[in-house]
């Protein structure tokens, strides 16, 4: 079911209050505004639904599904050729070559056999031509969610680097549900860290001013923007 027509008419208005909201807290942490990329999280929205976000100016926007992208986001991408598009779901590596072509970011490398399916591409398409790649790290050792573990994050960035002649732009991650958030974003920043990364992918609707005090440069926000989705039963 798409959203409703009261999700895209209060959207372009929910959308400035989560800017400010993120300018605010970014200048009381004596950082720039711009140091962060608001990601409006746009999966299971349909294009009558993004347009209004679109009109108010937003140009990053998350999705969680190659396919589901690919049938929206062609020819809004003529339409609004600014648009950067993320990909923060989980990625099967026979959808890697679509992805590449899709999507200006990838949040969610997180095993070897995609890392070698993404340099393949690379060698494909040249380093140029390649999107962001955002390292997904489990911080919670979730069984059922997919990242690396923290204890083999820093093996698994050195591989991507040094076997796989892979830039890392950033690293992600998705506290567990139930759980205070700001202790898995400083995991991830001190990760970050010691690897020498900047790009630090964290915070959603219900956490992101948290993420953006810990040094977050992308928040990924969906429900604060579009309203509350209506899933397939």
């Amino acid at each position: 079911m798409g959203p409703t027509s009261e999700n895209g008419d209060n959207a372009a208005a929910r959308l400035a209050a989560v800017r400010a909201a993120v300018a605010r807290t970014a200048r009381e942490e004596g950082r720039e505004p711009g140091e962060v990329t608001l990601i409006a999280v746009s999966k299971t929205f349909d294009v009558e639904a993004i347009r209004p976000v679109l009109e108010a100016g937003q140009r990053d926007f998350g999705e969680n599904r190659v396919q589901e992208a690919k049938a929206k986001w062609p020819a809004l991408k003529e339409e609004f050729p600014a648009v950067r598009l993320h990909l923060i779901g989980p990625l099967q590596t026979n959808k890697a070559r679509e992805a590449v072509a899709l999507f200006d970011a990838i949040h969610s490398l997180d095993r070897p056999s995609l890392a070698r399916e993404l340099a393949r591409e690379q060698a494909r398409v040249g380093a140029a031509q390649m999107p962001l790649l955002f390292i997904q790290v489990n911080t919670g050792e979730e069984p059922q969610k997919a990242g690396v573990a923290p204890q083999i994050a820093d093996a698994f960035i050195r591989e991507c680097r040094e076997e796989h002649g892979l830039a890392i732009e950033g690293l992600m991650c998705i506290p567990p549900a139930g759980e205070p958030p700001s202790p898995h974003f400083a995991l991830l920043r001190k990760i970050a860290k010691r690897n020498d990364i900047r790009g630090l992918s964290m915070g959603m609707s219900g956490d992101f001013e948290q993420a953006v005090m810990l040094g977050a440069t992308h928040v990924r926000v969906g429900s604060a923007i579009f309203g509350e989705r209506s899933y397939p039963a």
